[in-house]
């Protein structure tokens, strides 16, 4: 489907330039485009999801994205790494608009789905109705780009962070089998990590543990074999997301990962990475969030 912006053009200024006059409303044109764009966003979900599980490079396109926008869903995501993969902020017109911004002439918009009104299947069950929403990158706007730019905590508080409020105890010795940094025991649900590392393998590999212990139900089931690509991939986006070095991750080996797989299979795959690792930032966040705030009320010395 090629005229995207044409069909929600009148959305895109957050009015309808329509006159009644001129033509009457009508309802089933403007459902059937609807169905349309969605139809279009469905299929171009499908296919992105095929194209990362193809490629490890693509793969690792795909984490980036998702690192930069770790509330979206991974839906959305696909659909940004699609039509805008560069995209660093976005909201609609009418976001922008309110915080005093404005797009810039000729720039054209991408979509992203949004939640619509619950419905009733025919076996009884609840489902949710998704419509396209257009958006706008902050580069596509008027604000200054400058001030966009991301700050990260340094080394000391980026790992205070990490192990603030962590699911299970964390124990630093030297008793790990040589080449392994840290590990995580379902067992015994202890985090077990390496002394006397550089901050840079301490992050990451504490992090991939963490994405081992929150995934972890403790129902006495866990498969570590099975989620160490997940907690490879969640140890990445926290990466990506607090400014840590990446160059040692490799994902060559992701066709092998994902083959046999079909789209929503992959799809729920990446969800339980992007959750993952959502939940470890949010806790972060919220820790590194206190300390600026308290940094703030300290009264200068």
């Amino acid at each position: 489907m090629n005229n995207l912006d044409d069909l929600f053009r009148q959305e895109a200024s957050g009015h309808s330039s329509a006159n009644s006059s001129e033509q009457p409303f009508d309802k089933e044109a403007w459902a059937q485009k609807k169905q349309e764009l969605r139809q279009w966003a469905y299929e171009t979900i499908d296919a992105a999801t095929t194209a990362i599980s193809q490629s490890g490079d693509e793969f690792q396109r795909y984490l980036d994205v998702q690192s930069r926008f770790d509330r979206y869903s991974v839906s959305n995501a696909l659909l940004i790494l699609t039509q805008r993969p560069e995209a660093t902020r976005i909201a609609d017109f009418d976001s922008w608009k309110e915080q005093g911004v404005f797009i810039r002439r000729k720039e054209t918009g991408f979509y992203i789905l949004e939640p619509g009104e619950e419905y009733r299947r025919e076996d009884g069950s609840t489902g949710i109705s998704y419509n396209l929403k257009k958006m706008f990158d902050i580069a596509q706007t008027t604000a200054n780009p400058k001030r966009e730019q991301p700050t990260y905590p340094d080394d000391r508080m980026r790992i205070k962070a990490l192990m603030d409020r962590t699911p299970v105890p964390i124990v630093i010795g030297d008793a790990l089998p040589p080449e392994t940094h840290a590990l995580y025991q379902p067992d015994t649900r202890n985090i077990f990590i390496r002394r006397g590392m550089d901050a840079g393998d301490i992050f990451r590999s504490l992090a991939q543990e963490l994405a081992h212990a929150e995934v972890d139900r403790g129902d006495g089931r866990y498969s570590r074999s099975e989620y160490t690509f997940h907690a490879y991939c969640a140890s990445y986006m926290l990466c990506k997301q607090f400014g840590v070095d990446t160059s040692s991750f490799r994902f060559h080996r992701v066709p092998e990962k994902l083959k046999n797989m079909e789209p929503q299979q992959i799809r729920t795959e990446l969800a339980v990475m992007k959750d993952t690792a959502h939940d470890i930032a949010r806790r972060m966040n919220r820790m590194l969030a206190q300390q600026r705030q308290q940094h703030r009320t300290e009264p200068a010395r």
